[in-house]
């Protein structure tokens, strides 16, 4: 199989409400400098967690730098303290973000690939500021010497927070007790331990960035991350699980995943789960006559439910379709929002490839990061939290970076907690070892195995000589009586060109199954539950909500243009223009998701509780990050911005009272409602704010 180039990017940039016009974009040099960073990490292996500390060890190095000169709020990690010498405070804080910046990317990116291509571009940047790469010298109050502090002992210290960094991010005790699935030849005969993680054997694998990893398939990545030192959780945040002999430290830990063959219902939860997976897999054919409405006045503001585990509820395990219903009218305009209507199966593989972050991409840390860049060019509001005075676009650019790098690096931090502590397997695997032993459902059909998978007619099916003949469904699988057919899409088998061919949706042999990924890459090395992604996207999503003081994207609607025949990379399409949409923060990272699930990368009880996660991880990133900008809470209350709290804030309270909705400010406990308890703190927050 020829593998499709990376995608062009030509007419597909996120346009963040057209309402908003590009003439807000004011540059700084923190925003110049995390844009060369996310670029960085497209030219670097795939490894979200490695990129999530990036970024937020860089937002944090130049947050350090920015306060340096007049000892506003707290350090995060260096306390230092410089002066202007002859220059204005602006220019210097630039110039000592400058240095920051150069030395930390230069040193976490001297071993990348792409290192070779962007050190020039660091050289070029540095330059713009007007220091050069060999001015080291640390003596002094100037904004370079500053810099060059806030470096070196970022860079010294921060090498022991247990990333284990000196020896490339290597796992010190984890060893996967299953032996590596071969892909090629089908089924998964060998795997002993069905709930816990197995690595795949390839004849060659390329990461989501395009490098080509000798030796087949990566081990488990940063199985020991929970060991790393997080930015906003507590240490009542952290507990331990035992497995295998060794103490696993996981933050907010969700609980375990439902265990195949396990006891009660938990075999059942996670057959359900694996079978959504295939069901939606079925939904990736442009050409299955299905038309869905994608816009925001129908999808999105989705109910998810009180406790995670319930999220059989959640999701149309047969349709596939989301089930939120929508925005009756987009915020900004006043207005429905106009009917977006396109093929079932473009939505959901546009949807797939464009969360899948890759290849050549930001990693999902770095795709949030890139939203934010969006939003913030387009929207000329630089307040903190919607309220409050208008921020210089600097000083808004570092209290937004360390707000969402932290958020960012926690919700790594959590997830591959989780993930290292419960080890648990993926689709792919789980898919194939099923259907490799067979049919659970009825004792008197050939091939029953208590360890088979469920059979559900048009979907999951045992191969018989009937079924089988001539003219039948399973007639091109005659060779294949009593194994187990998938109605699914048909994988990189049927592609030979993805330049130029659609796999399409049909029956195969359930041994062989795929998720939608490319035939050198298969799944991500690391164990599924939870959903990394949406750990990710949620913490995100409630950050940028927090962050702004709106729900909604500027102007109402992100939107973000998959060009027909252009943007899918695994295989040809989509085959019209879709227009991925989206009414808030929040309906962004349902999709990111629930995109996994379509792309069998999750089964959905791996989704919901890293949105969980991510909730809690942005509650604590948020304080944390008030905590160095010395924000008092009693300004929390001041919703209209004019310094005291007063009955104009309560008005806006009361106009927001319930769910929040399109006024998070308002929810001044976070906990998702306008009541009785934030009423409380604006009444004990009452009069001028205490600075």
């Amino acid at each position: 199989m020829l593998l499709k180039p990376t995608r062009l990017l030509v007419a597909v940039a996120l346009s963040v409400g057209a309402i908003h016009c590009s003439a807000y974009a004011q540059a700084t040099a923190a925003s110049n400098w995390n844009r060369l960073l996310l670029a960085s990490i497209k030219r670097d292996f795939a490894r979200p967690p490695v990129h999530a500390r990036n970024l937020f060890h860089h937002s944090a190095g130049i947050w350090d730098a920015w306060r340096a000169f007049d000892g506003s709020g707290a350090a995060c990690f260096v306390n230092d303290h410089g002066e202007p010498v002859g220059t204005s405070v602006y220019v210097a804080r630039e110039q000592a973000i400058s240095v920051v910046s150069y030395r930390i990317l230069c040193a976490r990116f001297a071993t990348s690939p792409g290192y070779a291509v962007m050190k020039p571009q660091y050289d070029a940047l540095l330059a713009q500021y007007g220091v050069v790469p060999t001015d080291t010298h640390t003596v002094g109050l100037d904004p370079v010497a500053v810099g060059n502090r806030i470096a070196a002992a970022m860079l010294a210290t921060l090498v022991n927070d247990g990333a284990n960094e000196a020896n490339n991010f290597a796992n010190r005790v984890y060893v996967s007790v299953n032996n590596p699935m071969v892909v090629s030849t089908g089924g998964n005969p060998d795997m002993q331990f069905p709930n816990q993680w197995q690595p795949l054997a390839l004849t060659s694998y390329v990461d989501q960035q395009g490098n080509v990893i000798p030796g087949g398939f990566p081990a488990f990545q940063s199985a020991e991350w929970g060991g790393v030192t997080p930015f906003g959780m507590l240490t009542s945040d952290r507990t331990y699980r035992t497995r295998n002999g060794v103490s696993w430290p996981i933050w907010l830990d969700p609980g375990a995943p439902p265990q195949y063959m396990g006891t009660g219902t938990d075999n059942a939860t996670f057959r359900k789960g694996m079978e959504i997976v295939l069901r939606w897999s079925a939904h990736l054919d442009p050409a299955d006559g299905v038309m869905w409405d994608i816009s925001p006045g129908t999808m999105g503001d989705s109910p998810e439910p009180a406790v995670p585990s319930d999220w059989q509820n959640y999701y149309d395990a047969s349709s596939g379709r989301p089930l939120g219903v929508g925005h009756a009218v987009n915020p900004a305009t006043g207005l429905p929002y106009q009917a977006n209507v396109v093929p079932r199966g473009d939505f959901t593989r546009a949807l797939a490839e464009f969360w899948a972050d890759g290849p050549s991409s930001e990693t999902p840390p770095g795709h949030w990061f890139a939203l934010l860049n969006d939003v913030r060019d387009r929207s000329a509001d630089r307040r903190i939290g919607g309220r409050g005075a208008q921020l210089d676009p600097l000083e808004w650019d570092v209290k937004a970076y360390v707000l969402l790098g932290g958020a960012m690096h926690d919700a790594a931090v959590s997830a591959w907690s989780v993930k290292g502590g419960y080890d648990a397997t993926r689709p792919v695997n789980s898919v194939r070892y099923m259907t490799n032993r067979g049919q659970s459902s009825n004792p008197g059909l050939g091939s029953f195995s208590p360890l088979g998978i469920q059979l559900v007619t048009g979907e999951v099916e045992f191969i018989s000589t009937a079924s089988s003949a001539p003219g039948e469904r399973h007639a091109h699988l005659s060779n294949s009586v009593g194994q187990i057919a998938v109605r699914t899409w048909r994988g990189p088998g049927a592609i030979t060109n993805p330049a130029t061919d659609v796999a399409g949706v049909g029956w195969i042999l359930g041994r062989f199954w795929y998720p939608y990924q490319r035939p050198t890459f298969v799944t991500p090395p690391f164990a599924g539950y939870v959903s990394g992604h949406s750990t990710y996207s949620r913490a995100a999503a409630e950050t940028l909500t927090t962050l702004t003081g709106d729900a909604f994207f500027p102007g109402g609607v992100g939107e973000y243009l998959c060009v027909r025949n252009q943007f899918l990379v695994f295989e040809e399409g989509p085959s019209v223009d879709v227009r991925l949409q989206w009414a808030t923060y929040r309906d962004a990272a349902e999709q990111s998701g629930l995109s996994r699930i379509w792309g069998g990368i999750h089964p959905p009880f791996d989704d919901m509780p890293g949105r969980a996660i991510g909730k809690q991880v942005a509650s604590r990133a948020w304080a944390r990050a008030r905590e160095l900008w010395n924000t008092p809470a009693s300004c929390d209350a001041d919703l209209d911005g004019s310094g005291d709290t007063g009955g104009a804030d309560l008005g806006i309270l009361l106009a927001a009272w319930g769910p929040v909705l399109d006024h998070p400010a308002a929810d001044l406990n976070g906990d998702g409602v306008v009541g009785g308890a934030d009423l409380g703190l604006m009444l004990a927050a009452w009069g001028p704010c205490v600075h």
